[in-house]
């Protein structure tokens, strides 16, 4: 007698016990972490008996520290998966095997630039390098191309045309696959805009590959995804691993240096046990438009109002819909490019705060998947941490003004702060050990010498970053409540200078706040303001680092030298060394934003 076959996951990749036995393997693993560092911080503040301050340094730091215990549980599954497993990537993405396919494409798939106040001819250039990349690969005659504009600047808008008429002109082949369309308003923002595509064009495309004005995909990655597609009819998204440009940013590189190094084991890790309900980011990802279509319509929240960050919820009624979503967690041809300065990356980071906190309102949707509504959970912790980490550095530089720390045990102490700063730094920390352990994985970056001074680079850096990053929100989620928001104009895109005036009027409370909370500890515990440096230092430096990771000549140097680079400056892919061989942009007609 036969036995039954295990339940499966929607597109039969894999068994839902078996996920279910590793997403508790990872919950109960973190759990255990966390609450003995919980209990480990208790111990500590136990000594000389609890008070009010006490207990808020707990409660805070019970707040901001799963964050990092799923990252150091993430980071280590995903070092284990990439170096030392030989069926890491099958265990973690059973679909990716489909990419190998050489049989030719049967389904139709657009792209979509949604443009809203960005600089047209930068745009068209990335998407007019894709097309080649696809035309060059052989199955161009499968993907459309769609310019949806939310521009409401008449200027850019015309430019817009412009563009559109030049490439028409250019290249006459693709007059029936390139269409353009301006929405007269940006109603649903860029869920909306998406939306009215699927309403006017949608019927026709079996999947749509949505793109931000900075994103870039070479051809072979879009075959691969296309193939998956076609492989498993039950994905109904597919998210790839997106990577940072190269730049002429200092702060561009050395950001995005350790974003790369972090990411990867990372997404490994969670890829791993996340499964079939899996993240969507938005953009440089294949998505499914029937069901899409279908099933993925945004609910709207009090008072009429339109969802802001639409691509989690997107994945949360895609997987309730019986689709799968999945990331495909390898590096590939598949970029972005980060904000070229420090206050550009922080109203990027506000936009998806003031995002993501909407997910509050939508975690008790009827029917989400358990894995999905976690997801949702774990975006809104992302911003949650902010204040809790805040709270942390000032209610320990307040503790010895009044109250007695001497029997506090500083050994027992300084040992968890030392791993509260690995755990901070595992995912970096395992995507190090990655490339050096990777065959030729430290040539790929320049060379040894390079890598390794890019890294010290980045780490520093990484804490400067942090605590500007965490107190913004900080600030910015007290603002929430009194109904503060932030605009979603067009970004900066390329590296620029930034004045004293503008970057002081925006980092001014970062200074003040570092230097009180300095002040404090070094007036009454110069051993406490010593050790909390790196977590401390960065409010105080954030002007000069701001000004510093801005300035032209930084950055020139940096690229001059090889320091911070990707991979792929040192070895140029193909869509990039076309892109970079293309006429510049003839515009720079974003809209500039005020400072925070």
């Amino acid at each position: 007698m036969h036995g039954r076959t295990p339940p499966m996951t929607p597109a039969g990749l894999q068994s839902l016990a078996e996920l279910q036995r590793r997403r508790l393997f990872v919950a109960a693993l973190s759990g255990l972490v966390y609450l003995t560092w919980l209990l480990w911080l208790a111990a500590i503040l136990n000594a000389g008996g609890w008070t009010f301050l006490r207990v808020a340094i707990l409660i805070s730091f019970a707040i901001a520290a799963p964050w990092s215990v799923l990252g150091v549980c993430n980071a280590a599954l995903g070092l284990w998966l990439l170096r030392f497993d030989r069926n890491g990537l099958a265990a973690a993405a059973p679909f990716a095997a489909a990419a190998l396919s050489n049989a030719p494409l049967t389904s139709r798939t657009a792209l979509l630039l949604t443009l809203r106040n960005e600089d047209p001819s930068r745009a068209f250039r990335r998407l007019r390098a894709m097309r080649a990349s696809l035309a060059s690969a052989g199955f161009a005659s499968r993907f459309d191309f769609f310019v949806l504009s939310d521009t409401s600047d008449s200027r850019i808008a015309s430019e817009e045309e412009a563009e559109v008429h030049r490439w028409r002109d250019e290249e006459p082949e693709d007059s029936e696959r390139l269409h353009y369309r301006r929405r007269a308003s940006n109603e649903g923002y860029k869920a909306g805009n998406i939306r009215d595509f699927l309403e006017r064009w949608g019927g026709a495309y079996d999947f749509m590959i949505p793109l931000d004005a900075d994103s870039l995909m070479d051809g072979e990655t879009m075959i691969k995804l296309v193939q998956i597609g076609e492989a498993h009819e039950r994905i109904g998204i597919l998210q790839t691993l997106v990577l940072g440009a190269p730049s002429n940013s200092a702060f561009a590189r050395i950001f995005q240096f350790g974003m790369r190094q972090g990411m990867r084991s990372y997404t490994m890790g969670a890829t791993w046990w996340a499964g079939d309900c899996g993240p969507f980011w938005g953009h440089n990802a294949l998505v499914r438009v029937a069901p899409f279509s279908q099933h993925c319509v945004l609910p709207k929240l009090e008072g009429d109002r339109h969802i802001l960050s639409h691509d989690q919820i997107e994945a949360a009624l895609m997987r309730r819909a019986g689709f799968e979503v999945r990331v495909l967690p390898v590096e590939c041809g598949s970029f972005e490019e980060n904000p070229p300065t420090l206050i550009d990356f922080l109203r990027r980071e506000l936009r998806w705060c003031q995002g993501n906190m909407q997910y509050v309102r939508l975690l008790a949707l009827p029917d989400l998947e358990p894995m999905s509504r976690f997801q949702l959970v774990w975006a809104i912790s992302m911003f949650i941490g902010a204040p809790a980490s805040t709270a942390v550095m000032a209610l320990a530089a307040l503790l010895p003004a009044v109250e007695d720390v001497s029997a506090l045990p500083t050994g027992s102490l300084k040992a968890l702060y030392l791993t509260f700063l690995f755990f901070h730094l595992a995912p970096k920390i395992a995507g190090l050990i990655d490339a050096a352990l990777a065959r030729d994985g430290l040539s790929r970056y320049g060379g040894a010498g390079r890598f390794w001074i890019g890294a010290g680079i980045e780490i520093a850096s990484s804490f400067i970053i942090g605590a500007v990053t965490s107190f913004s929100e900080t600030l910015f989620l007290a603002g929430l409540a009194f109904d503060r928001t932030i605009g979603w104009p067009g970004q900066a895109r390329d590296a620029r200078g930034l004045g004293l005036r503008e970057t002081t009027a925006a980092l001014w409370p970062h200074l003040a706040f570092g230097a009180a909370v300095l002040g404090a500890a070094g007036a009454l515990a110069p051993s406490l303001a010593l050790w909390s440096t790196p977590l401390t230092l960065g409010y105080v430096v954030a002007i000069p680092f701001a000004l510093a990771t801005a300035e032209p000549r930084v950055g020139a140097w940096l690229r001059r030298n090889g320091i911070c680079a990707s991979p792929e400056e040192i070895a140029e892919p193909e869509i990039l060394r076309d892109l970079r061989r293309s006429p510049a942009p003839r515009s720079h007609c974003a809209k500039a934003e005020s400072p925070l």
